[in-house]
């Protein structure tokens, strides 16, 4: 095992050792395939699963996984129309579980996110019955202030380019705290506790995932 990976294994343990105060649970996971597993573990086969706009969730296996279990999976990409949309969002928030990464983890246990629209942080703050995070080690920073700084400058600008967007940051690589027609940065969400024990499961993953 490098030193990195070393390093982040006692992060996890420290971030996962402050989540019981805040009402969440975490796990640590060395492999995607190890963490895949753990998230199939934690939702019973029969479960209504949902997911919000994630790199993490695709690039660690999770997606393809969910197509080989009997869940009954609620796919906003199916949408072909706005109103279908619409109609996907509110079946959405009635979810047994919905799954996501964060943009960011604090030391202290704290998710920030930042989202365009808001749909993914309306479901992590309420609606889905549970909700699983999965997030690689490459997320973790020491503050809700450093969280805010990687999202802008790590995860925004790929993000931008990934989408297609027409923003300062897909161009430049910088964030130009712009009110581009096309910014993906609307709402800004701390996760101090989730409101409900135990609802919020954060899988750690001794990779880097996404943005």
């Amino acid at each position: 095992m490098s030193f990195v990976k070393q390093s982040n294994t006692h992060a996890a343990a420290t971030i996962i050792g402050k989540l019981p105060k805040r009402n969440m649970e975490g796990y640590f996971c060395e492999t995607c395939e190890d963490a895949v597993k753990k998230a199939l573990e934690l939702m019973p086969e029969g479960s209504v699963v949902s997911w919000g706009g994630s790199m993490s969730i695709s690039e660690c296996g999770l997606m393809d996984a969910l197509k080989e279990h009997n869940y009954t999976l609620i796919d906003r990409a199916s949408a072909a129309t706005e109103q279908e949309k619409r109609e996907i969002y509110a079946r959405t928030v009635m979810a047994d579980y919905y799954l996501m990464s964060t943009n960011a983890i604090a030391m202290d246990g704290e998710l920030v996110n930042i989202d365009g629209f808001g749909n993914r942080v309306a479901c992590l703050c309420s609606g889905p019955q549970n909700v699983i995070i999965i997030a690689g080690m490459n997320k973790v920073v020491n503050s809700v202030e450093a969280g805010i700084e990687r999202i802008r400058t790590k995860a925004a600008p790929p993000n931008t380019t990934r989408l297609n967007k027409n923003t300062p940051c897909a161009k430049t690589g910088v964030c130009k705290d712009c009110f581009s027609p096309d910014c993906i940065c609307s709402q800004t969400v701390i996760t101090r506790r989730s409101g409900i024990p135990g609802r919020i499961k954060i899988i750690l993953v001794n990779e880097d995932l996404g943005f």
